[in-house]
């Protein structure tokens, strides 16, 4: 499968089109070097994507690799929905909703939409038609995926565990509240969890309790996530013990970043591979939950929980 949807192919990197001759590539890998080299003041982070970029597509038979797979339509690499294989046979958490469905059906339309009427989309997630979507599509796609991803690490806590997904914090009346959701809500004996699944692309650093950057294009993920879990707590009577939001692992410096405290409840950014530990362990400031509590909790989440 090919990499994130939103993430520059190294065409785009080396600022070149795909149809870009093996000598016009040379030039500007060439060229960018210069610019972006560490000990002439440039950019370390962009001579690395350039340095990734060119061990792609430097050479001819990398090239002919990686355009088989992701610039051509073959057939063999979409973004399509593909079942998990079973692991294990232990008891996986209990869980409700379906994780990234809002967002595929979201996407299925509007790419539809783009494309034209009366244009046939033999296969909508081909990555060459995917790459080639304005950004607010390529997003809702690459959001699917990591809302995907998170529900299968969040599947092997157990059944000590009980997921919603895709849990609505909209308001019923409001015709434009669809997308006002919670990616997960997790309860479990580390506390209950407000989660959003996120992918920007790129590196994101914290900036006064906010994520930023420029993958980040302004939104502001940990005050919408923050706001929506207190409409659940309110609808629900329950209180949120920890807010998450979970990232590729390439995205963050650390496996958990602290983004302080919300309403009481400490905020915490996490790579992908260390949130199953993260929820294990519980994170750093939250409180526990366990025996009649945590029984009260699910029966008022059951009883008062919507979905998208």
């Amino acid at each position: 499968m090919p990499a994130s949807p939103m993430s520059a192919s190294p065409y785009e990197v080396l600022g070149v089109t795909a149809s870009a001759s093996q000598d016009e590539l040379r030039k500007a890998y060439r060229r960018l070097l210069r610019e972006t080299h560490p000990d002439t003041g440039g950019d370390a982070n962009r001579f690395r994507q350039l340095q990734e970029a060119w061990e792609l597509i430097g050479t001819e038979d990398a090239r002919a690799s990686f355009d088989r797979i992701h610039v051509t339509v073959d057939g063999g690499s979409s973004w399509a929905p593909r079942p998990a294989p079973r692991k294990d046979t232990r008891p996986r958490a209990r869980a409700y909703g379906h994780p990234g469905g809002w967002r595929r059906e979201r996407y299925l339309g509007l790419i539809r939409e783009w494309a034209g009427r009366g244009v046939a989309l033999d296969d909508p997630y081909e990555p060459s038609l995917v790459r080639s979507a304005p950004r607010e599509l390529r997003h809702l796609l690459a959001d699917a995926l990591a809302e995907e991803s998170t529900a299968r690490t969040l599947s092997d806590l157990g059944i000590g565990y009980t997921i919603w997904h895709d849990v609505s914090t909209a308001d019923p009346a409001s015709p434009h509240g669809a997308d006002q959701k919670i990616d997960h809500v997790v309860l479990g004996p580390t506390g209950l969890h407000a989660m959003l699944s996120e992918d920007y692309g790129g590196p994101v650093g914290v900036k006064r309790g906010e994520l930023a950057g420029e993958a980040v294009a302004g939104e502001r993920p940990v005050h919408e996530l923050a706001s929506r879990a207190k409409t659940v707590a309110r609808r629900c009577r329950v209180r949120f013990t920890a807010l998450v939001i979970v990232l590729p692992d390439e995205a963050l410096p650390e496996s958990v970043v602290s983004l302080g405290a919300v309403r009481g409840a400490p905020a915490v950014a996490v790579q992908q591979s260390a949130l199953s530990r993260l929820l294990r362990e519980g994170v750093p400031g939250s409180r526990t939950v366990g025996g009649n509590e945590l029984f009260d909790i699910r029966t008022r989440l059951q009883a008062g929980i919507r979905f998208v």
